[in-house]
C-alpha cells in the first residue's frame, strides 16, 4: 500500500550549530489516522537515517544526510510507520496551562490566577497573570525565561570565577535532548525550563557546563572539577533524570 507524504519547508530555514555545521529544517506529514507531523533535519554531518520520538513531549525528529533523495527518506519512514505510531501513542501528553493550574517555579508550586496586573507577579503561592494581556500564558513564558536568564547568568559567573575559566556567551533555548551544552569557544547553552526545577538543580547544570570550559569531555578530571564546585551533583542529576520529562510537559501558549 502506498503512503502519502507532504513535505512542508520552513521557508528555507537553516540553523547554525556554533562553528561546526549548518542543518536544514523542514516538516514532513505522514498521512493517516491520525496524521503524524515529523520534524525533518538534514545535516552534512549525518551519514545515515535516524528516527527519534522524544520521551519528553512526543516530538518526532527524522535526521537525514543532506543530499539523500526524498524517495529514500519516504521509504524509510514508511518502513517505520508501525513502530512510529506505537511510539506516538506511548508519548506523554503535553499539559497546556490554564487558570487554576499549578506550576513549579524554582522548585515551589504556584497556582495560576488572572488578575488586574500589568505584568506577571509571584506572591503567596500564586502567580498572577495580566488578565488584559493578549496572551497571558505567553507573558508567563517570557517572565520565566527572563528569570531563568537571571539565575543562570549568576550561577555561571560564580562557577566560572571559581575555576578561573571565562565564558564567551550564554544562550537560552527550549531544548529536549539536553539541559545544557558548552562549545569549544566557550559559548554556553541552557534550557530555560531549568527555572522550574529547585535552585540547587539549576546550579548543578551551570556547574556541569562551566566545568566543560576547562575539560571538554566527561573524563575523571571533569568529574573531579564538578565535585569540587558542586559537591552534591549526583543528587541533583538524579532529580533531573526522574523529573525532567514533567518539566518539559508544560505548554505556555507559544
Amino acid at each position: 500500500m502506498s503512503k502519502t507524504f507532504l513535505f512542508v519547508p520552513f521557508a528555507g530555514q537553516r540553523v547554525s550549530l556554533w562553528e561546526k555545521e549548518t542543518v536544514e529544517m523542514s516538516k514532513l506529514v505522514l498521512k493517516g489516522e491520525p496524521d503524524i507531523a515529523v520534524r525533518m533535519r538534514r545535516s552534512a554531518q549525518c551519514r545515515r537515517l535516524s528516527l527519534r520520538v522524544s520521551g519528553l513531549d512526543g516530538q518526532i525528529t527524522l535526521t537525514a544526510p543532506r543530499y539523500m533523495p526524498d524517495r529514500a527518506v519516504r521509504a524509510f519512514l514508511a518502513e517505520k510507520e508501525t513502530w512510529l505510531r506505537s511510539a506516538v501513542q506511548r508519548a506523554p501528553v503535553p499539559k497546556l496551562l490554564s487558570e487554576g493550574a499549578e506550576l513549579p517555579v524554582e522548585g515551589r508550586l504556584y497556582r495560576l490566577r488572572l488578575g488586574p496586573v500589568s505584568a506577571v507577579m509571584r506572591e503567596d503561592g500564586l502567580i498572577i497573570l495580566p488578565a488584559r494581556a493578549a496572551n497571558p500564558l505567553r507573558a508567563l513564558g517570557v517572565y520565566l525565561k527572563n528569570l531563568a536568564r537571571l539565575r543562570l547568568v549568576a550561577a555561571t559567573e560564580t562557577y566560572s570565577a571559581k575555576i578561573g575559566y571565562p565564558f564567551a556567551a550564554i544562550t537560552l533555548r527550549d531544548t529536549r535532548s539536553r539541559w545544557g551544552s558548552c562549545s569549544s569557544v566557550g559559548r554556553l547553552m541552557y534550557s530555560w525550563r531549568l527555572i522550574l526545577a529547585p535552585p540547587p538543580v539549576l546550579r548543578y547544570v551551570a556547574a556541569h557546563e562551566v566545568a566543560h570550559l576547562a575539560e571538554m569531555n566527561h573524563g575523571p578530571a571533569f568529574w573531579r572539577l564538578v565535585e569540587q564546585i558542586c559537591p552534591d551533583w549526583q543528587r541533583h542529576r538524579d532529580w533531573l533524570r526522574e523529573n525532567g520529562a514533567r518539566l518539559h510537559g508544560y505548554r505556555f501558549g507559544d
